[in-house]
């Protein structure tokens, strides 16, 4: 039978610090640590009380840095993005005060250059089918479908 380490609360805290140090982390993501970490929930009420003392755990700084990450590094649309945030159980005001982070510009920029991407690489004969490929590729990466119509409008005098 495994033997499954326990921790004082001090040790759990200094845990949890690292854990949101190294990465900014929701409550979800820290109430999940706690629970793999067997700690009752008292315990729990107590270490994420001293997480956001400290600011270690801060909702808005996470839902902020998680938008600007998820847009730069993996080009998810806004809609994705409230979808994410929304799954960790982040307030509403947190979402608007994310997107916020996305320059509007560089959003139809990046939404422009996918689908040029997408539409150059797809392998399509039939027009109809291919503008299709494209806007369902462009739909699951969370754009808007207005902004995706729009887009590939360009692609219909070709």
């Amino acid at each position: 039978m495994q033997h499954k380490k326990t921790y004082t609360i001090e040790e759990a805290k200094r845990a949890l610090e690292n854990y949101c140090v190294y990465q900014d982390r929701c409550h979800k993501e820290v109430e999940e640590k706690l629970h793999k970490m067997g700690m009752i929930p008292q315990a729990c009420e107590v270490i994420i009380l001293h997480l956001m003392e400290h600011n270690f755990l801060n909702e808005e700084r996470f839902s902020k840095s998680f938008a600007r990450g998820k847009f730069r590094i993996k080009k998810y649309g806004k809609v994705r993005i409230t979808q994410e945030l929304k799954f960790r159980n982040i307030s509403e005001y947190n979402i608007k005060t994310a997107l916020k982070e996305i320059d509007g510009k560089e959003y139809i920029e990046t939404l422009y250059a996918l689908s040029s991407q997408k539409w150059e690489n797809t392998k399509e004969s039939n027009f109809y089918k291919k503008k299709k490929k494209v806007a369902d590729f462009l739909l699951r990466k969370g754009y808007e479908s207005n902004l995706i119509y729009e887009a590939l409008s360009e692609y219909n005098n070709q």
